[in-house]
């Protein structure tokens, strides 16, 4: 083979030395050069036919607009049907003749005979040509023999007003003119043959010299044996070639294509697809001619890695090389690398599509969707009932739920998903849960330990084709949550330890992930029972609004949004909504801490903006008393404060960077009330004002925190508007209904933040349940007060109550006179308390002390806390309001028929003065 080798190089140093004309390439260029001159030949014969033939259109073109210009020419006409036709037109006719370039231009009448010609000595002779077309209305061109010579003419008719041929027209050049102009284009022709040849013959020259160059200048004789050696060398390869042709037809097999394919000696010229011995697949892909890279395919026992490439590259013949390569070791070495490749696959996957939330139930839907099909045929994942509600799991295989099944097919035998087990000590789940360790049952149908369970069950997955089981369990720092559970049937192989890795392996990743849902449900269920102790358990019971509320928490976590209704003296209600900024177990606290200051503060009885500006305050000291490493302090705290009164039905209500409530009408319309916006809580600094409405009764009020109406997906105005949208035109609805509503048009199935939503619809306290009085600041008038607080008692059926309410009224109204200035009112409202209150001007506050047995005064108020339930002082811009409850029974607290004498107002019963003395 070295000597081979040597020769062949020694050959072809030996010929690159010589060249001549006697090499391929000095042959193949004799013949271009030959080829070309010929090309170039014909093509200047061709350009010189093409030349002449467009030179005779170009006349009979020419004449024939010269014609029909000259027969339409103005005043042609006219000198016809002179009686000298030819001294009018032979003038013209030359001249323009001479402008239109052509030979000559007669002018004739019907019979031919002409009026003009260039030699006048030919006028009055008859017309050398056929006149009988243009006499038909037609345009004639033809070349004759006239006068001139050999004429190329076109003859065309003048017509009259009536489309009458009068008169006939002739133009025309002599063809020796016309050649005249060939001749002149016969040198830019040659000129353009001889640049051709002249390129033709370089480019000739330049593809002949790379010719020589790859060629090396070989003889025929001598590429011969080139190519003998080279066949020679490419049967002593290692890989086997088939080269086949176009039509299917094998040309060439080496030495090893008929090893490794096992072929007869005379199989070249057969057909690739008649060759015995070899696979269907690989006589598909010798016939198809397509390209195929290290394709695997069966010949015999072998597996042969194919390569096709195409051989009409260049000027080689159609058809395809073929290169196979025995690679039957290498495959089984691939096979289980390509295994381990897809189990990693498997793994990254499962890393990609497992613990996507923090949800217990889908985590482990996750679970059993990722290694179906390429891992087992159906899935199920069973976990502790405790671990599903966030709490730790038992010891013992006991109280196992089925979180998640999953399979190639929805008709499978296992059982459905919510289903709790108690597996038993001889089921592989109840070993595995208790050993943590993985249990391989590769043949279920000869087993028996997990048949106890349920043998009718058991019986439908061997009848259904599942053949083999692995049980995993789910454990996280130490503990087992619950039990995996791969199952195949009939489109795989059983099991085995291998498998077992893998299940191991794909459930530890998962197990994470499981446990993390576990404990985030824990927390979460903390702190919204946190955030739910923090919030009103029950609307408290009174009659001046009809409430429903809803509370929803946010998908990702507790919130800090919050509402409370809380009742105040005088039949008022004052209702809170508001919003802490934030999620989380510090958003939920602070919210706590806010509904508290609110409660607190609303027993001062304070207005709405002195309330806000109080809490302001306190939502600054706890920002200041927040430290870095204990929390991030209240930031974006907004709250809506309002008191709705029954009697006067005022609604008075201040903001602190909350969105105004939506007020629907006892008409159905809904407005936003313009409330002055104050900046949120903790900020300082600004002053909060209040907005003070009239409300009819049945007006619904609509208060809500932000959550309701602002969504990614949507604009602020956009929310408004499908909140204003929903309320239209419900007036009558109960709050109930329109909470559910307002939550059904605003919000998705899982807000992404929490909502509070409050809706209270008004009520009035009938007129017939108020009783109230001027009282003159005179000692003497408390008597006649008590007469008329007596008989409005004894009229509304409680005059048990007469002595008790006489004797406080004494002493509050005796106060005021004392040591109030302005006028005195006194009001009696029969609620669901009866109270009293008694107004005056002065801004001073009572204060209840206990007197000394020797002190002569001081008991008054005293008296007044122990017989009242509940007494109290409030603000208003008059002066103040001191007031004193007592209860009624139940019976007592319904509607009561008008008094007897109710037809006197108790304006009128205030203005007699007999009543007060």
């Amino acid at each position: 083979m070295a000597n081979l080798f040597a020769r062949f190089r020694h050959l072809s140093v030996k010929r690159l030395l010589s060249k001549g004309t006697r090499s391929v390439a000095g042959q193949v260029l004799v013949f271009q050069v030959a080829l070309v001159v010929l090309l170039v030949t014909c093509g200047v014969f061709a350009l010189i036919l093409q030349s002449e033939r467009d030179s005779s259109a170009e006349a009979k073109r020419r004449s024939t607009a010269v014609a029909q210009t000259y027969a339409h020419s103005p005043g042609v006409l006219a000198a016809l049907q002179a009686p000298d036709p030819s001294k009018i037109l032979q003038p013209l006719t030359e001249a323009a003749r001479r402008a239109a370039g052509v030979d000559f231009i007669v002018v004739m009448d019907t019979e031919g005979i002409r009026y003009t010609h260039p030699l006048p000595e030919r006028i009055g002779k008859r017309f050398v040509g056929e006149i009988g077309p243009p006499l038909a209305g037609k345009v004639y061109t033809e070349s004759v023999d006239g006068p001139l010579g050999r004429e190329v003419q076109a003859t065309v008719p003048i017509e009259n007003a009536d489309s009458q041929v009068v008169a006939l027209v002739s133009a025309g050049m002599k063809v020796e003119n016309v050649e005249s102009q060939l001749a002149r284009q016969l040198p830019i022709i040659l000129g353009a043959g001889a640049v051709a040849l002249a390129l033709s013959t370089g480019v000739t020259a330049l593809v002949g010299r790379r010719l020589r160059r790859q060629t090396h200048s070989l003889a025929p004789d001598e590429m011969t044996l080139m190519y003998e050696h080279h066949d020679t060398v490419l049967h002593s390869v290692r890989e086997g070639v088939l080269i086949v042709a176009a039509d299917g037809q094998l040309m060439l097999a080496n030495d090893e294509a008929r090893r490794l394919l096992e072929l007869p000696p005379d199989v070249e010229g057969q057909l690739v697809s008649e060759l015995p011995g070899l696979d269907p697949e690989t006589k598909a892909l010798l016939a198809s001619g397509r390209e195929a890279t290290d394709e695997v395919h069966l010949a015999g026992e072998r597996l042969l890695a194919v390569n096709q490439r195409p051989t009409d590259f260049g000027a080689g013949p159609e058809g395809t090389v073929v290169t196979l390569r025995d690679s039957t070791e290498l495959q089984a070495v691939t096979g289980r690398a390509e295994v381990a490749r897809e189990r990693l696959r498997l793994l990254y996957d499962a890393g990609l599509r497992i613990g996507t939330t923090l949800d217990v139930l889908r985590t482990a839907d996750e679970l059993a969707q990722v290694p179906i099909p390429r891992f087992a045929d159906f899935v199920t994942v069973d976990l502790a009932d405790a671990v599903l509600h966030g709490e730790e799991p038992a010891l013992t295989a006991t109280d196992m739920r089925r979180a998640a099944v999953c399979g190639i097919q929805d008709d499978h035998p296992l059982s459905e998903r919510g289903r709790l087990f108690d597996y038993l000590p001889a089921t592989p789940q109840a070993r595995g849960y208790g050993s943590g360790r993985s249990q391989l049952v590769s043949d279920l149908p000869a087993a028996t330990g997990w048949r106890v369970q349920d043998p009718e069950r058991a019986k439908e997955i061997i009848d259904h084709g599942i053949h083999s089981l692995i049980s995993a369990p789910i454990q996280a720092r130490g503990v087992v949550l619950g039990m995996a559970n791969f199952w195949r049937a009939h489109q795989h192989e059983p099991f085995d330890e291998e498998d077992l890795s893998l299940a191991e392996e794909l459930v530890a990743r998962a197990a994470i992930s499981i446990d993390n849902a576990r404990r985030y449900t824990r927390e979460h269920a903390l702190a919204v029972t946190l955030q739910r102790s923090l919030l009103p358990q029950a609307v408290p019971e009174q009659n001046a609004l009809d409430i429903a509320y809803r509370y929803l928490p946010a998908q990702s976590g507790v919130g800090g949004d919050w509402f409370d209704v809380i009742p105040l003296p005088g039949s008022r209600v004052a209702l809170a909504v508001g919003d802490v900024v934030g999620h989380g177990l510090h958003a939920a606290a602070t919210m706590g801490r806010l509904r508290t200051a609110v409660h607190n503060f609303s027993a001062l009885d304070l207005p709405p903006d002195e309330l806000l500006s109080h809490l302001d305050d306190l939502v600054g000291r706890i920002d200041q008393n927040e430290t870095a490493q204990s929390a991030a302090g209240v930031v974006g705290a907004t709250c809506l404060y309002g008191i709705y009164d029954p009697v006067t039905r005022h609604y008075v209500m201040a903001r602190a960077g909350h969105l105004a409530p939506a007020l629907v009408q006892p008409d159905g319309t809904v407005t936003f009330p313009d409330v002055p916006a104050g900046p949120p809580l903790g900020l300082g600094g600004m002053p909060f004002r209040t907005a003070e409405l009239c409300l009819a009764e049945g007006t619904q009020l609509v208060l809500f925190t932000d959550g309701l109406i602002e969504d990614r997906r949507r604009d602020l105005d956009v929310g408004m508007e499908i909140l204003r949208d929903t309320l239209t035109g419900h007036s009558g609805r109960p709050p109930e209904e329109t909470c559910q509503d307002v939550l059904d048009s605003l919000l998705p199935d899982r807000p992404k933040d929490d909502v509070a939503l409050l809706v209270a619809r008004t009520r009035v306290l009938p007129r017939d349940r108020i009783a109230d009085w001027d009282v003159p600041a005179d000692p003497a008038a408390v008597s006649g007060m008590r007469d008329a607080v007596s008989r409005r008692l004894e009229a509304w059926g409680l005059s048990e109550f007469g002595f008790t309410m006489e004797l406080i009224l004494s002493e509050l109204i005796t106060n005021a006179i004392r040591y109030s200035a302005g006028p005195i009112h006194v009001r009696l409202i029969r609620d669901r308390t009866l109270i009293c209150e008694v107004a005056d001007g002065s801004s001073t506050s009572p204060h209840l002390r206990y007197a000394a047995t020797t002190d002569e005064g001081g008991r008054g108020l005293f008296l007044v806390s122990q017989m009242a339930e509940r007494w109290g002082t409030r603000y208003t811009p008059q002066g103040k309001v001191i007031w004193a409850e007592q209860d009624l029974p139940e019976v007592s607290r319904q509607p009561v028929p008008a008094p007897a004498d109710a037809d006197t107002p108790p304006d009128e019963e205030a203005a007699d003065p007999k009543t007060l003395t």
